[in-house]
């Protein structure tokens, strides 16, 4: 199954479980000067995943062209592109978290046929300073859903990532606790940068282990929030439930947001078992062109045709 399949596969899948397919934002987002490029599949829709309501409905999906400068001096390794397409969806005060961890979890295992034991997830550890509690709603369905696929899956509580580089994994662990750094989503980022008026959430991060051959020691222990090479995020699951008040605290929101974004090249990288998204269907073209153009091997210039093919295909993206 190649990318061009996952996405179209991932539409369907959508589609029938009654979710509307939208058009995807053009790069250059109209009428929204706090950016210079549509960096996420969620910014185009934040109006209404902050109440305004959408003419299609609560249950939207899409496809959406992502582009994030903030990665390029990143571009070079393995998983990083400045470019890249974000399978989407949606729940707008609709379904909540028992309804979209097992349609993820199906999606990856039974649709695109992901190996269930080779899946690793991440939830919030909480804030015990905002009474913000832990995530256990997420972590406890992320235990039920394994269970049903045949995989024992311990729970972890790590913290930050420095502190899973300190620790690494123990046998069975697949659920993982980590701070907000994490697994906390806001405008502001973290917890405590949460701006006032603001929806925000734990999310729920998937990542797909490449094995321990792609673990890079100089980062620590492997853990599932590290880069070391082993542990790749394919998916994050946003679960807005809060709300900051003006005196900085908290409150459950009334209506709660699903807000679902899984890296297409990421997750065709993972159904191929190689941890080079520049290997996938959707870049290896480029890469095979700069070969016959240059007359050199992709193997022995890794790097600088990683570079190369990113920046066609995102000068490509943004001339659309």
């Amino acid at each position: 199954m190649n990318a061009s399949e996952i996405r179209q596969k991932f539409l369907e899948y959508q589609t029938s479980r009654g979710h509307q397919v939208i058009a995807p934002a053009r790069l250059v987002l109209e009428n929204d000067p706090t950016t210079l490029f549509t960096g996420s599949g969620m910014q185009p829709l934040l109006p209404y995943l902050l109440g305004e309501p959408h003419p299609a409905g609560q249950r939207l999906a899409d496809s959406q062209p992502c582009l994030r400068l903030q990665d390029i001096e990143d571009v070079g390794d393995p998983r990083h592109t400045t470019v890249f397409e974000m399978l989407g969806n949606w729940s707008l005060g609709d379904y909540f978290k028992q309804e979209q961890i097992p349609a993820f979890f199906k999606f990856l295992t039974e649709i695109v046929g992901l190996d269930p034991h080779k899946i690793y997830v991440t939830c919030f550890i909480g804030n015990e300073k905002y009474g913000i509690p832990k995530d256990t709603e997420s972590a406890e369905i992320w235990q039920r859903v394994f269970a049903e696929a045949g995989v024992h899956a311990e729970i972890a509580e790590i913290g930050s990532s420095e502190d899973g580089a300190k620790r690494g994994i123990k046998e069975n662990e697949h659920i993982f606790f980590y701070d907000d750094h994490e697994n906390w989503w806001s405008r502001g980022g973290g917890v405590e940068t949460t701006p006032i008026g603001d929806p925000c959430g734990p999310d729920s991060e998937v990542f797909y282990d490449f094995g321990e051959e792609n673990h890079d020691p100089s980062y620590g222990e492997a853990h599932p929030a590290s880069d070391s090479g082993r542990f790749m995020e394919i998916g994050n699951q946003v679960f807005m439930q809060y709300h900051r008040l003006e005196d900085g605290s908290f409150e459950p929101l009334e209506n709660k947001n699903v807000d679902f974004g899984g890296g297409l090249e990421r997750i065709a990288a993972a159904k191929m078992g190689s941890s080079d998204v520049f290997k996938v269907s959707l870049l290896k073209p480029i890469i095979d062109k700069i070969e016959e153009i240059s007359g050199s091997k992709y193997a022995e210039n890794t790097k600088s045709m990683r570079i190369i093919a990113d920046h066609l295909r995102s000068a490509t993206f943004l001339a659309v």
